[in-house]
């Protein structure tokens, strides 16, 4: 027997939660206070990453510290300061390296930069070593804007133009870049600008 379309809709009940008790109230703030706490403990992690594991070769080593390095650098008895560093795999071997930027701390001045090449050892308990100078303080050049990208060191070098600069307003600006090939770094610099900076 045919029914009307009345007939065929469905009846609806009323839903046990759509009246709102002060009960129901409290335990829904309850559970979103646990919901939020939990979110809060389960952050990203920040900071220097540890050392992490490859399966085929063991545990992958950490790039050098900077900071537990004597440098061969002559201060006159004044302290040595390492003002920037960037790390990465320089020669290919899956280890990374860090490249360091160090002057002497003479309290005032401008003091040129080092820009060495520190290494370390598999060996447990070995230091960090310095294996290459890519920039000496001779030059009196002022590294900035260290980076590490693809097995390239980039730095940007300030200097000067001649004797008569004065040594805190430096006019030539150069992007120098140093890669491992041939068994040593070869450097290439771009035109020198002859700018005050």
């Amino acid at each position: 027997m045919p029914h009307s379309p009345a007939e065929l809709a469905p009846t609806l009940e009323p839903l046990a939660h759509s009246h709102a008790r002060p009960l129901h109230w409290l335990a829904t703030a309850t559970a979103m206070a646990a919901v939020i706490a939990t979110a809060g403990l389960v952050q990203p992690a920040t900071g220097t990453p540890a050392a992490t594991s490859d399966p085929a070769n063991g545990p992958r080593a950490a790039a050098p510290d900077a900071a537990a390095v004597t440098y061969p650098l002559d201060c006159k008895g004044a302290p040595q300061t390492v003002t920037a560093t960037a790390r990465g795999d320089l020669d290919g071997d899956g280890r990374p390296e860090t490249v360091a930027a160090v002057r002497c701390d003479a309290g005032s001045g401008t003091p040129p930069h080092a820009v060495y090449v520190l290494t370390q050892d598999r060996a447990e308990g070995a230091r960090p070593r310095v294996v290459a100078t890519l920039l000496d303080t001779p030059q009196r050049q002022t590294a900035t804007d260290l980076t590490v990208r693809d097995g390239v060191v980039t730095a940007t070098l300030l200097g000067y133009s001649s004797p008569e600069i004065p040594r805190y307003s430096p006019d030539v600006k150069k992007l120098a870049k140093w890669r491992w090939s041939g068994g040593k770094f070869r450097q290439e610099l771009t035109d020198s600008t002859a700018r005050s900076v």
